[in-house]
Protein backbone atom coordinates (compact mmCIF):
# COMPACT_ATOMS: atom_id res chain seq x y z
CA UNK A 1 0.00 0.00 0.00
CA UNK A 2 1.23 3.50 -0.83
CA UNK A 3 1.67 5.98 2.05
CA UNK A 4 -1.35 7.91 0.72
CA UNK A 5 -3.37 4.64 0.56
CA UNK A 6 -3.94 5.19 -3.16
CA UNK A 7 -3.91 2.34 -5.65
CA UNK A 8 -0.85 2.27 -7.95
CA UNK A 9 -2.81 3.82 -10.86
CA UNK A 10 -4.56 6.58 -8.88
CA UNK A 11 -3.89 10.30 -9.17
CA UNK A 12 -3.94 12.49 -6.12
CA UNK A 13 -7.07 14.66 -5.86
CA UNK A 14 -6.70 17.25 -8.65
CA UNK A 15 -8.39 20.66 -8.74
CA UNK A 16 -8.01 23.28 -11.46
CA UNK A 17 -9.50 26.62 -10.43
CA UNK A 18 -9.59 29.34 -13.09
CA UNK A 19 -10.03 33.11 -12.87
CA UNK A 20 -8.02 33.41 -9.66
CA UNK A 21 -6.21 36.55 -10.84
CA UNK A 22 -8.37 39.42 -12.07
CA UNK A 23 -5.55 41.13 -13.99
CA UNK A 24 -3.96 38.29 -15.95
CA UNK A 25 -5.29 37.30 -19.38
CA UNK A 26 -5.48 33.74 -18.06
CA UNK A 27 -4.97 32.17 -14.63
CA UNK A 28 -5.27 28.83 -12.86
CA UNK A 29 -4.63 27.59 -9.33
CA UNK A 30 -3.71 23.95 -9.79
CA UNK A 31 -3.59 21.43 -6.95
CA UNK A 32 -2.20 17.91 -7.16
CA UNK A 33 -2.91 16.75 -3.62
CA UNK A 34 -0.95 19.06 -1.32
CA UNK A 35 1.08 20.52 -4.21
CA UNK A 36 -0.36 23.89 -5.21
CA UNK A 37 0.84 26.12 -8.05
CA UNK A 38 -0.54 29.51 -9.10
CA UNK A 39 -0.19 30.03 -12.86
CA UNK A 40 -0.83 33.33 -14.64
CA UNK A 41 -0.64 34.05 -18.36
CA UNK A 42 0.44 37.56 -19.40
CA UNK A 43 0.08 38.89 -22.92
CA UNK A 44 2.72 41.36 -24.13
CA UNK A 45 3.06 43.16 -27.43
CA UNK A 46 6.41 42.44 -29.01
CA UNK A 47 8.73 39.43 -29.03
CA UNK A 48 12.36 38.66 -28.12
CA UNK A 49 14.94 40.17 -30.44
CA UNK A 50 15.61 36.97 -32.36
CA UNK A 51 11.97 36.93 -33.54
CA UNK A 52 11.49 40.59 -34.46
CA UNK A 53 10.28 41.05 -38.00
CA UNK A 54 9.39 37.38 -38.44
CA UNK A 55 5.66 37.76 -37.79
CA UNK A 56 5.94 34.96 -35.24
CA UNK A 57 5.00 35.04 -31.58
CA UNK A 58 6.55 33.37 -28.55
CA UNK A 59 5.40 31.42 -25.50
CA UNK A 60 7.72 31.23 -22.52
CA UNK A 61 7.57 30.45 -18.81
CA UNK A 62 9.04 31.44 -15.49
CA UNK A 63 8.97 29.16 -12.43
CA UNK A 64 9.66 29.82 -8.78
CA UNK A 65 8.97 28.51 -5.30
CA UNK A 66 7.62 30.79 -2.61
CA UNK A 67 9.74 30.90 0.57
CA UNK A 68 7.47 28.62 2.63
CA UNK A 69 6.48 26.23 -0.14
CA UNK A 70 8.39 23.54 1.76
CA UNK A 71 8.94 22.49 5.37
CA UNK A 72 11.56 25.15 5.97
CA UNK A 73 11.83 28.67 4.59
CA UNK A 74 13.90 29.00 1.45
CA UNK A 75 15.44 32.29 0.39
CA UNK A 76 13.91 33.98 -2.62
CA UNK A 77 16.15 33.47 -5.61
CA UNK A 78 15.83 37.17 -6.40
CA UNK A 79 17.42 37.92 -3.02
CA UNK A 80 20.31 35.60 -3.87
CA UNK A 81 20.83 37.34 -7.20
CA UNK A 82 20.56 34.26 -9.42
CA UNK A 83 18.31 31.37 -10.32
CA UNK A 84 19.25 27.83 -9.45
CA UNK A 85 19.98 25.34 -12.19
CA UNK A 86 16.83 23.44 -11.16
CA UNK A 87 14.65 26.53 -11.63
CA UNK A 88 16.09 27.25 -15.07
CA UNK A 89 15.66 23.63 -16.16
CA UNK A 90 12.02 23.50 -15.04
CA UNK A 91 10.96 26.77 -16.62
CA UNK A 92 12.56 25.76 -19.91
CA UNK A 93 10.65 22.47 -19.75
CA UNK A 94 7.37 24.32 -19.19
CA UNK A 95 8.05 26.66 -22.11
CA UNK A 96 8.97 23.80 -24.47
CA UNK A 97 5.86 21.87 -23.47
CA UNK A 98 3.52 24.76 -24.25
CA UNK A 99 5.22 25.72 -27.51
CA UNK A 100 4.78 22.13 -28.69
CA UNK A 101 1.01 22.68 -28.88
CA UNK A 102 0.94 26.33 -30.00
CA UNK A 103 0.90 27.76 -33.52
CA UNK A 104 3.32 30.62 -32.88
CA UNK A 105 2.61 32.23 -36.26
CA UNK A 106 -1.04 32.63 -35.26
CA UNK A 107 -0.02 34.83 -32.30
CA UNK A 108 1.55 37.50 -34.48
CA UNK A 109 4.49 39.31 -32.90
CA UNK A 110 3.24 38.88 -29.35
CA UNK A 111 4.57 37.01 -26.36
CA UNK A 112 2.64 35.09 -23.71
CA UNK A 113 4.53 34.48 -20.47
CA UNK A 114 3.35 31.79 -18.07
CA UNK A 115 4.40 32.52 -14.49
CA UNK A 116 4.28 29.39 -12.33
CA UNK A 117 4.62 30.13 -8.62
CA UNK A 118 4.70 27.15 -6.27
CA UNK A 119 2.62 28.00 -3.22
CA UNK A 120 3.09 24.59 -1.58
CA UNK A 121 5.28 21.70 -2.68
CA UNK A 122 4.62 18.01 -2.07
CA UNK A 123 6.15 16.48 -5.18
CA UNK A 124 5.30 16.98 -8.85
CA UNK A 125 5.58 20.77 -8.99
CA UNK A 126 6.83 20.79 -12.60
CA UNK A 127 4.07 18.46 -13.80
CA UNK A 128 1.40 20.47 -11.99
CA UNK A 129 2.85 23.65 -13.49
CA UNK A 130 2.64 22.32 -17.05
CA UNK A 131 -0.89 21.05 -16.57
CA UNK A 132 -2.11 24.34 -15.10
CA UNK A 133 -0.11 26.45 -17.57
CA UNK A 134 -1.97 24.94 -20.51
CA UNK A 135 -5.26 26.12 -18.99
CA UNK A 136 -3.93 29.64 -18.40
CA UNK A 137 -2.62 29.71 -21.98
CA UNK A 138 -5.95 28.44 -23.34
CA UNK A 139 -7.79 31.22 -21.50
CA UNK A 140 -5.31 33.87 -22.68
CA UNK A 141 -5.62 32.87 -26.31
CA UNK A 142 -9.41 32.78 -26.00
CA UNK A 143 -9.23 36.36 -24.72
CA UNK A 144 -7.15 37.28 -27.77
CA UNK A 145 -9.74 35.77 -30.08
CA UNK A 146 -12.63 37.52 -28.31
CA UNK A 147 -10.80 40.86 -28.49
CA UNK A 148 -10.03 40.22 -32.18
CA UNK A 149 -6.32 40.55 -31.61
CA UNK A 150 -5.94 37.34 -33.62
CA UNK A 151 -8.24 35.58 -36.08
CA UNK A 152 -6.94 32.00 -35.85
CA UNK A 153 -6.92 29.83 -32.75
CA UNK A 154 -3.24 29.17 -31.96
CA UNK A 155 -3.90 26.19 -29.67
CA UNK A 156 -3.19 23.01 -31.63
CA UNK A 157 -3.73 20.46 -28.86
CA UNK A 158 -3.72 20.01 -25.11
CA UNK A 159 -0.60 19.22 -23.13
CA UNK A 160 -0.34 17.85 -19.61
CA UNK A 161 2.29 16.17 -17.47
CA UNK A 162 2.51 13.63 -14.68
CA UNK A 163 5.17 11.88 -12.64
CA UNK A 164 5.48 8.13 -12.24
CA UNK A 165 7.97 6.01 -10.36
CA UNK A 166 8.97 2.64 -8.98
CA UNK A 167 8.13 2.72 -5.26
CA UNK A 168 8.80 -0.34 -3.09
CA UNK A 169 9.20 -2.39 -6.25
CA UNK A 170 5.87 -1.30 -7.75
CA UNK A 171 5.29 1.17 -10.63
CA UNK A 172 2.98 3.93 -9.35
CA UNK A 173 1.33 7.06 -10.73
CA UNK A 174 1.68 10.66 -9.49
CA UNK A 175 4.36 10.58 -6.79
CA UNK A 176 3.98 12.74 -3.71
CA UNK A 177 7.09 13.87 -1.83
CA UNK A 178 7.22 10.87 0.49
CA UNK A 179 7.27 8.51 -2.48
CA UNK A 180 9.48 10.69 -4.67
CA UNK A 181 12.17 11.01 -2.00
CA UNK A 182 12.51 7.22 -1.61
CA UNK A 183 11.60 5.96 -5.11
CA UNK A 184 13.90 3.48 -6.79
CA UNK A 185 13.25 5.18 -10.13
CA UNK A 186 11.17 8.14 -11.20
CA UNK A 187 10.05 9.74 -14.44
CA UNK A 188 8.19 12.80 -15.66
CA UNK A 189 6.03 12.39 -18.76
CA UNK A 190 4.77 15.28 -20.90
CA UNK A 191 2.19 14.20 -23.47
CA UNK A 192 -0.25 15.95 -25.76
CA UNK A 193 -3.98 15.34 -25.65
CA UNK A 194 -3.68 13.20 -28.77
CA UNK A 195 -1.03 11.07 -27.06
CA UNK A 196 2.14 12.36 -28.71
CA UNK A 197 5.29 12.53 -26.60
CA UNK A 198 6.67 16.00 -25.88
CA UNK A 199 9.27 15.00 -23.32
CA UNK A 200 10.18 12.15 -20.98
CA UNK A 201 12.63 12.56 -18.10
CA UNK A 202 13.45 9.20 -16.48
CA UNK A 203 16.08 8.42 -13.87
CA UNK A 204 17.15 5.38 -11.91
CA UNK A 205 17.58 6.82 -8.42
CA UNK A 206 18.61 3.78 -6.39
CA UNK A 207 19.01 1.22 -9.17
CA UNK A 208 18.56 0.78 -12.85
CA UNK A 209 15.08 -0.07 -14.03
CA UNK A 210 13.98 -2.54 -16.66
CA UNK A 211 12.27 -1.99 -19.99
CA UNK A 212 9.20 -3.72 -18.58
CA UNK A 213 9.14 -1.30 -15.65
CA UNK A 214 9.49 1.66 -18.02
CA UNK A 215 6.61 0.38 -20.13
CA UNK A 216 4.51 0.05 -16.97
CA UNK A 217 5.36 3.64 -16.02
CA UNK A 218 4.49 4.85 -19.53
CA UNK A 219 1.16 3.05 -19.40
CA UNK A 220 0.36 4.67 -16.06
CA UNK A 221 1.34 8.08 -17.46
CA UNK A 222 -0.97 7.70 -20.45
CA UNK A 223 -3.85 6.84 -18.13
CA UNK A 224 -3.13 9.72 -15.77
CA UNK A 225 -2.67 12.30 -18.52
CA UNK A 226 -5.89 11.16 -20.15
CA UNK A 227 -7.68 11.96 -16.88
CA UNK A 228 -5.88 15.31 -16.58
CA UNK A 229 -6.86 16.28 -20.13
CA UNK A 230 -10.52 15.68 -19.26
CA UNK A 231 -10.16 17.91 -16.20
CA UNK A 232 -8.40 20.58 -18.28
CA UNK A 233 -11.22 20.72 -20.79
CA UNK A 234 -13.78 21.02 -18.02
CA UNK A 235 -11.82 23.80 -16.29
CA UNK A 236 -11.20 25.76 -19.51
CA UNK A 237 -14.77 25.42 -20.69
CA UNK A 238 -14.16 23.03 -23.54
Amino acid sequence: MRPSERTPDALRPVTLETGVNRYAEGSCLVSFGHTKVLVTASLEEGVPGFLRGTGQGWVTAEYGMLPRATHTRGRREAAQGKQSGRTQEIQRLIGRSLRAVTDLKALGERQITLDCDVVQADGGTRTASITGAWIALRLATRYMLEERLITKDPILDQVAAISCGVFSGTPVLDLDYEEDSTAEADANFVLTGSGDIVEIQATGEKRGFSEAEFEALFSLARKGIGELCTLQREAAGG
